[in-house]
């Protein structure tokens, strides 16, 4: 892994949560060191909600801290060795609690559009749903559609972070193998802030009149 599954949230997260500087957080990211400070001045990435990369198992607690204690350090993503492992499926679909069911379309609506690269069939064993339904949200022919929201599944608790980022892994490379052409995903909307609709004040009563007044004189 060369750069966080999601590089501004994980960029908001440690603008806001650590003491690293801006070229560590670019480096690290991906991102260009103007980019960054933007985040930090509030001009970039608004609405993005950020993402942990310490929870997500990209780094851990102590390479953050390394890299705080000294600005010339770069951060390091877990070794492959240190990561945690995909939790091991036994035969039949994945069992999800009844209160978190009505969630799925949301979870799936969210990996179909930032990870194209995630066939119906990795969709359906990393969360749990038919093909069907994944189909159904993909050609927005689903009976509940314009009630379901992209959110992420693993903030959901459909699934676990290391098993989405296996599962992504292994459809990236399923693809390439296939020599199969991935589209780029969708970017993360950012919230749009409206101007403030300016009050209308009612014309004093008083005043009326002698505008009134003066305009008969």
């Amino acid at each position: 892994m060369s750069q966080p599954l999601m590089p501004k949230a994980t960029a908001v997260w440690l603008v806001e949560n650590t003491s690293l500087t801006f070229e560590q957080i670019a480096e690290f990211c991906q991102l260009h060191t103007l980019e960054v400070q933007g985040i930090a001045d509030g001009e970039v990435a608004v609405g993005i909600r950020g993402m942990d990369p310490i929870a997500n198992s990209q780094i851990t607690r102590a390479e953050l801290e390394r890299c705080e204690k000294d600005s010339s350090k770069s951060l390091r993503f877990y070794q492959q060795d240190d990561l945690p492992q995909p939790s091991k499926r036994t035969k039949g679909p994945r069992y999800t609690p009844i209160a978190k069911r009505q969630d799925k379309p949301d979870g799936i609506a969210w990996l179909v559009r930032h990870h194209p690269e995630l066939t119906d069939n990795h969709v359906s064993k990393l969360i749990g749903t038919t093909k069907k339904t994944i189909q159904a949200i993909r050609d927005r022919s689903h009976w509940n559609i314009s009630n379901i929201r992209p959110r992420d599944p693993v903030l959901l608790g459909l699934c676990k972070q290391v098993d989405l980022n296996a599962t992504i892994d292994k459809a990236i490379k399923e693809a390439e193998k296939a020599g199969r052409i991935i589209p780029k995903p969708e970017p993360l909307e950012e919230e749009v802030v409206e101007a403030p609709v300016k009050e209308e004040v009612p014309e004093d009563p008083y005043e009326a009149f002698t505008k009134a007044f003066k305009t008969t004189d």
